[in-house]
């Protein structure tokens, strides 16, 4: 429908973001609707049922294509690989209302902000705006523009000066009103859906629907019992998924309607302080924060005072989190560009905590109202939880296609069923029901319930072991991981830092190095004072709080904090200033205390943080605290040490973590509110280097061990700096003692010079004892020949990687298939580098503590979060074990429940085609199976097969492959394929077999030792079987031949398709399993040769001769070897495989695997000691370089 459309008709709508859609414009017709309308009567509501699963066919069948202008009705379809649908109704919103109390006018701007997405969406002169709503965010029609935009945030292209002066004093009435009208109440609203919704969607799922069909077709041909009992199964199903639904609906209600029910102030134009409920907040509305342990119920923007703020629900880190007033800068570049760094730190975001609110001058916290309803922060992660992306997993797409595959083999055998009761004379409705009979038997009703007692199977394992899961598809994706990418801090290393020492410096160089643990205190001085105040600690309930680096740096001073009281006033200070002090058994300490007049808190981003304090009675201070190399990019060069790069790198090869910190004296004359940060950030003096220690966590060597020996990739993303980085990967095992590390440094575009790229290969050497360190890393300048014989990592820092992405973009992917260490790196690099892995077609895991990872977490195929705070909503696995040795236990989870979930399929499809196959038989002599028949073969063996054939656990060891990620793969379509003929030739051989025995043609008394007396009755002829008046159904030797080969035969394939090692524990541990199929083939052996006439007169089979019974053993024993052989020998032997893929030259299509192909034999790669620059012509021609550490070999054929 897309391809031929009108002027107008098409837009995209989120253009660029995660959400990004199509939008298409249609007209309803009035004539379409009416014959859609008689569609849906003379179709008995099969025509509704299917425009509900297809929204598209509603829209074309009942509306023709129009501009969106025009349009009354729109139709969505995604831009992602799924291509999804969604149909939405065009409405109206009037202000008329608006217009009596108001009187407003056609020719005026409705809102003095002119700019605004408002005044260009009001219709004149009949004052109305078309809108839509999409996934809960409201879209306005946009008459200057002539699109659909989002309402209910201000526009970004706003400066900051017009921010401080559009709404700097509030709104007026007039405008809050209109707004309102426009934008929408400020909620969000996670309505508990009622159960009769729940339970209707649930039902009218096609699988249901397919059941229903199924099950009256069973009552019709009064196949009683197993309709029951499938309708039980289904009750019970739909009755779970209700309730965990409805139990998950009730949860995401009572997290978000606190936010609803919050009284706040707000300050409007010409109206004064006043409290209103939240959810009349407007966009621009100027809110009045005061008190403490305040809910945000929306996004706002600070304009004056500052904050300290709870984020972690949204971060998972529940360390208080500083935010600062939106300068007022001149220039019209909009706002979010226009603050340096981040500009989320002038952000209050949705669904956090203001612990502390503290006024400026004006003694109030202001700010302006950003973004309202589900357009926040909160709104986002809630609409994330309502609305979760598709996932994209070819398990999945293949599943649908083997059903297809299933429907095709019905429609030829229905075919059958048809040419063969039409010749025999049946009648029309018998000949109907045996022909859709057809479609259950080759299409099995179980198939979904039995895929999904896997997953849940293993989601229970995985509970045990406090790994929770709140997307259970994910599972089977785990099992395709090869590649996991770690946070450092908190995931691989300890979350508590130790502070280890300081090493001050002067003129001269660094001094001896100062340890806290001697029990000395540090010395008064600059560093000192830099220790006890360049730190974001706050003081809440009597107790200090903030980051554990400030708390342990601060702790190490002894010194204690407290609020400033009417003792201490000084001009331009607010009364509510923290102020530090020298404990009472503090000595030889000049200064009384130390007031924090302004900090610029710490940002991923900046890497640094800095504060301007006083000391009673003395100068006023700015101190700086951050990574050593930004620290000293802002100190004047001459009190910067000379061996200042050496000494960094004696403590970050040592795995410590290494802080700078630097001051200098401020000029008393300037006012500390109108400081910008660039002005109180020059010529600094460097004091040193603050030394903490960061051990790894017990399991991480150990884990990672396992990880790279099954050939799973690891790579570490971190925030920390590059040197400490490398360390902890060689700590860890991540990097072996024999493999190189190169680091690659990348320099954006400079004046003259073009951006640059340098490859340093790093190498280890060992020194003489320098003050207790035994190593440091070094730049080696010469290479051997033979140094490319090992193996080798990239390393780099966030720095790097954004300009290789710009200006290096076809050396990334050759990069990246070696690049292990990722230092510096901030939230939003940190899920580009988790995507770019993706692109290069790996399966990627991401493991974090949840503080600046979530991003990341969102992004992966799985993310596992290490935190417990509710942002792990965020992540599909939450363990509650804060260490990294989840991994490999849901790694192995996954691979089990993929090789389950093939078992399964597998297993049904041949369950479904061996019964398929000997109805087609039994319907040549127009015979059938009899009800009890298919009872016992659907019920007591599929049915408990399937639910304990996925009772087998993981496999405790990670082999160095995965299992195969595709059901339309040639192992496992072979192994279909060839069961199926084994069965086919089984079944044929005794159904022709059996009309050959001396017996068959001699009459029933002679067929059997026990005399068939009750049976012959019925019978007149064994040629010519007669229907049973009881049971409507035929006895004769055919059908007791067909049906004890089929039975058996279900029992024999679930053993033979029962896979154990390598991904799943041995057969013979499940148990429950074993049991069961022991029981069930003794009871059919016992069946078999049992001679009890009542048990044979209930099944409705023939007694046969001993002789008949050994061959029907024989040919099941034939069977269940020449299976087994062929599936041990051929389809699970990968050896064989490989070598099949060798003589045909296949190649895996895997990107990474391509580019490994390609690349890997240059040998001019890696380069090293070499510089690049972006406007060389051979730049990005490399090559690539394939990591021995992993060569994973790939499954999929």
């Amino acid at each position: 429908m897309g391809d031929h459309l009108e002027k107008g008709q098409h837009a995209l709508l989120n253009e660029g973001e995660e959400n990004e859609m199509e939008i298409f414009g249609y007209r309803t017709q009035s004539c379409r609707k009416t014959l859609c309308l008689a569609g849906s009567i003379f179709s008995f509501g099969i025509l509704p049922l299917v425009f509900y699963w297809k929204p598209a066919w509603h829209v074309w069948a009942s509306c023709i294509p129009c501009s969106l202008q025009e349009a009354d009705v729109v139709l969505l379809r995604t831009t992602d690989e799924f291509q999804t649908y969604s149909r939405k109704k065009v409405m109206w919103i009037c202000l008329s209302a608006l217009n009596s109390a108001f009187r407003l006018s056609p020719d005026n701007p409705f809102i003095t902000d002119e700019e605004s997405i408002i005044n260009r969406a009001v219709r004149k002169p009949d004052l109305k705006v078309r809108c839509i709503k999409v996934q809960k965010i409201r879209y306005v029609w946009d008459n200057l523009e002539g699109h659909f935009q989002k309402i209910g945030c201000l526009e970004d292209c706003l400066s900051s000066a017009k921010i401080h002066l559009k709404f700097g004093s509030g709104l007026t009435t007039e405008e809050q009103e209109i707004r309102r009208l426009i934008c929408g109440p400020n909620t969000i609203d996670a309505e508990i859906t009622p159960i009769w919704k729940l339970l209707i969607k649930e039902v009218l799922n096609p699988f249901y629907v397919f059941q229903l069909f199924s099950v009256c077709l069973w009552f019709s041909e009064d196949y009683k019992e197993y309709a029951f009992a499938i309708i039980i199964m289904s009750i019970v199903s739909i009755a779970l998924t209700v309730y965990d639904l409805r139990e998950q609906s009730v949860k995401l209600h009572r997290l978000v309607e606190a936010h609803n029910n919050i009284t706040v102030s707000i300050c409007g134009k010409n109206a004064g302080v006043q409290e209103l409920e939240s959810r009349f907040l407007v966009p621009g509305d100027l809110l009045i924060l005061m008190g403490s342990k305040v809910h945000m119920p929306c996004d706002a923007i600070l304009i004056d005072g500052s904050c300290v703020v709870n984020e972690s629900m949204l971060t998972g880190e529940s360390i208080p989190v500083t935010k600062t007033p939106l300068p007022k800068m001149d220039g019209s570049v909009p706002w979010k560009t226009q603050s340096e760094g981040e500009y989320k730190r002038h952000v209050l975001f949705c669904g956090t905590e203001v612990i502390q609110a503290k006024g400026a001058c004006s003694s109030t916290v202001k700010a302006v109202v950003l973004q309202t309803g589900f357009n926040t922060a909160k709104g986002d992660l809630v609409r994330s939880i309502l609305y979760p992306k598709p996932m994209n997993f070819k398990l999945y797409r293949d599943a649908i296609r083997f059903l297809l595959c299933l429907v095709g083999t019905a429609t030829i055998g229905m075919v059958y069923t048809l040419c063969i009761y039409v010749l025999s004379g049946e009648t029309p409705g018998e000949i109907v029901k045996k022909a859709l009979d057809v479609i259950t038997i080759a299409v099995p009703p179980a198939l979904p319930a039995a895929l999904t007692t896997g997953i849940m199977y293993a989601q229970r394992r995985l509970k045990k072991r406090s790994i929770f899961c709140i997307s259970p598809q994910r599972i089977n994706v785990c099992g395709q991981l090869n590649l996991v990418c770690f946070d450092k801090t908190g995931t691989l290393t300890r979350d508590g830092l130790d502070l280890w020492g300081v090493v001050p410096c002067d003129g001269n160089g660094f001094q001896e190095v100062h340890r806290f643990t001697s029990g000395r205190t540090l010395p008064w001085g600059p560093l000192c004072a830099a220790m006890t105040s360049c730190h974001s600690l706050i003081l809440l309930d009597g107790t200090i709080q903030g980051d554990p680096l400030d708390l342990k740096m601060f702790e190490a001073t002894t010194w204690e904090m407290v609020a400033s009281g009417d003792d201490f006033h000084l001009k331009g200070v607010p009364g509510c200033a923290m102020v530090v002090k020298p404990c009472e058994t503090s000595s030889q300490v000049p200064v009384e205390g130390i007031a924090i007049l302004h900090q610029f808190p710490f940002s991923s981003a900046l890497q640094r943080m800095t504060v301007v304090v006083q000391e009673m009675g003395g100068d006023q201070l700015v101190f700086m605290k951050g990574a050593p190399e930004r620290v000293a990019s802002f100190c004047q060069p001459e009190t910067v040490p000379t061996s200042f790069v050496s000494e960094l790198q004696i403590y970050t090869t040592q795995g410590f973590r290494v802080i700078g910190l630097a001051y200098k004296k401020l000029e008393m004359d300037h006012h500390i509110s109108a400081l910008m940060r660039d002005q109180v950030e020059s010529d600094l003096i460097f004091l040193g280097l603050l030394i903490l220690e960061n051990r790894l966590k017990e399991e991480t060597k150990p884990v990672l061990e396992e990880l790279i020996s099954a050939r799973i990739r690891t790579v570490m993303i971190t925030g920390d700096n590059l040197q400490t980085a490398i360390t902890v990967a060689r700590k860890s095992g991540m990097v072996s003692e024999s493999q190189k590390v190169i680091l690659i440094e990348a320099n954006e575009t400079t004046g003259s010079s073009s951006a640059s790229i340098s490859w340093k290969l790093l190498e280890e050497k060992k020194h003489i004892a320098y003050r207790n360190q035994d190593n440091y890393i070094n730049i080696r300048e010469e290479i051997s020949d033979n140094s490319k014989e090992g193996s080798y990592h990239f390393a780099l820092n966030g720095k790097s990687f954004q300009v290789i992405s710009q200006h290096f973009s076809s050396l990334l992917p050759k990069i990246l298939m070696n690049g292990t260490i990722f230092a510096r790196m901030s939230p939003g690099q940190k899920s580009s580098l988790v995507e770019e892995f993706q692109k290069l077609d790996y399966f990627v895991g991401m493991c974090g503590d949840g503080a600046n990872d979530c991003g990341a977490l969102k992004m992966a195929h799985v993310g596992v979060s290490l935190s417990e705070q509710e942002a792990s909503v965020a992540s599909p696995f939450t363990s509650k074990t804060p260490n990294i040795e989840c991994v490999p236990h849901l790694i192995k989870e996954g691979r089990a429940a993929l090789v389950t979930s093939f078992c399964m399929f597998k297993y049904m499809a041949l369950y479904s085609m061996i019964q398929y196959v000997g109805v087609l038989l039994l319907y040549w002599e127009t015979n059938n199976l009899s009800n009890y028949q298919f009872l016992f073969q659907d019920l007591a063996i599929t049915t408990i097969i399937g639910v304990t054939m996925n009772l087998n656990s993981a496999y405790p060891k990670l082999v160095p492959f995965r299992p195969a990620g595709r059901l339309i793969s040639p192992p496992l379509l072979l192994s279909v394929i060839l069961n199926i003929l084994l069965s086919l030739a089984m079944h044929t051989v005794g159904f022709i077999l059996v009309q050959r025995q001396p017996w068959y043609s001699m009459g029933l008394h002679s067929a059997c030792t026990v005399q068939n007396d009750t049976i012959s009755k019925l019978t007149i002829s064994p040629t010519a079987p007669v229907k049973n008046g009881t049971n409507g159904v035929f006895t004769s030797f055919e059908n007791t031949t067909i049906w004890f080969l089929g039975t058996i035969n279900c029992i024999i394939v679930a053993l033979v398709f029962s896979k154990g090692k390598p991904f799943r524990q041995p057969t013979y541990k499940n148990y429950i399993f074993v049991l069961v199929l022991v029981v069930q083939l003794s009871v059919c052996l016992f069946i078999l040769f049992a001679d009890i006439p009542e048990l044979y007169r209930w099944l409705d089979l023939l007694c046969t001769p001993v002789l008949w019974r050994v061959c029907i053993v024989i040919m099941l024993s034939s069977n269940f070897i020449v299976s087994l052989v062929v599936e041990e020998a051929i389809i699970e032997n990968r050896a064989l495989w490989m070598i099949i893929k060798r003589c045909f030259g296949y190649q895996s299509k895997s990107q990474y695997r391509i580019w490994q192909r390609a690349l890997a034999n240059d040998p001019s790669w890696p380069p090293v000691n070499q510089t690049s620059y972006s406007d060389m012509p051979e730049c990005g021609r490399g090559v690539s370089y394939s990591n021995p550490v992993f060569e994973s070999n790939e499954d999929q054929l």
